[in-house]
């Protein structure tokens, strides 16, 4: 059941959070900032799974809500804060300023519109030099989001971009599931399957700003995909060779890109 939440507030941002003292408040003063300057009543939600560096304080030093999920796991702590949210929408987006929160407009636009559901393209927009590794950029990404296209009919060109906004209400009513990094496809892969309305927009990711490796995890966080794209599949058999020819044909392409390099 969904809990009963105030009308009053239109938006909230989210973030999930571990570790990220060093660019946490940064990312929640250009969120209010955007809030501020296009009068939108809103709030700012961070969704802390643990962390040991001060970041929970900074939340409440720069007045925004906390909200700590102890159980570890990227899709647990979204959840945990999408729960929390008060806002009729939701944009959801790292705390590593690899994403700029001052320019959020064409998410709020789509929602307005009425889209329940709007995925960031960084293929459409721009990826800044070092913002992502080369081989998630020209092999990972493309794979993955290749076969969740196939697979599921979805337009999406970007399975993995982790600014998205959304309505509440039909997000919550999905009931998701996982756990892990695959949690950014079983959002796309249950709103598709439920046929809610769903659209993207081009996005900027800039390297981010932490002096520590992310926690990002390529092979083990990229197979949790796939096995999430496979087993969710509405006929995996029967688009064996498709997926064969497909991902042949990126293989091709990742190595006659570097051949040149």
């Amino acid at each position: 059941m969904l809990n009963e939440h105030t009308n009053d507030i239109e938006l909230s941002i989210v973030m999930p959070c571990l570790n990220e003292a060093e660019t946490l408040k940064s990312c929640i003063d250009k969120a209010k900032k955007f809030m501020e300057e296009n009068q939108i009543n809103g709030e700012i939600v961070i969704g802390d799974n643990g962390s040991t560096d001060g970041s929970q304080q900074i939340v409440l030093d720069c007045g925004a809500r906390l909200v700590v999920i102890n159980e570890p796991g990227y899709g647990r702590v979204l959840m945990g804060a999408f729960h929390a949210a008060r806002g009729k929408y939701i944009i959801m987006g790292d705390s590593d300023e690899s994403y700029d929160f001052s320019h959020l407009g064409p998410f709020v636009d789509k929602l307005h519109e009425g889209y329940d559901l709007i995925i960031g393209n960084r293929f459409k927009g721009e990826i800044k030099p070092k913002a992502m590794p080369m081989m998630n950029q020209y092999l990972g990404n493309p794979v993955l989001s290749s076969i969740g296209r196939l697979f599921f009919r979805s337009e999406i060109g970007d399975f993995h971009c982790g600014l998205r906004g959304f309505n509440r209400a039909s997000l919550l009513a999905l009931d998701l599931k996982t756990t892990g990094m695959e949690f950014a496809s079983e959002m796309i892969v249950a709103s598709t399957i439920h046929h809610l309305r769903i659209t993207e927009v081009p996005v900027v990711l800039s390297p981010d700003g932490r002096g520590r490796p992310s926690h990002l995890r390529p092979w083990r966080d990229g197979w949790r995909h796939l096995r999430f794209l496979l087993s969710h599949s509405p006929g995996p058999i029967f688009l064996i060779r498709e997926l064969l020819l497909m991902v042949g044909g990126l293989i091709k392409r990742f190595f006659t890109l570097f051949k040149f390099q």
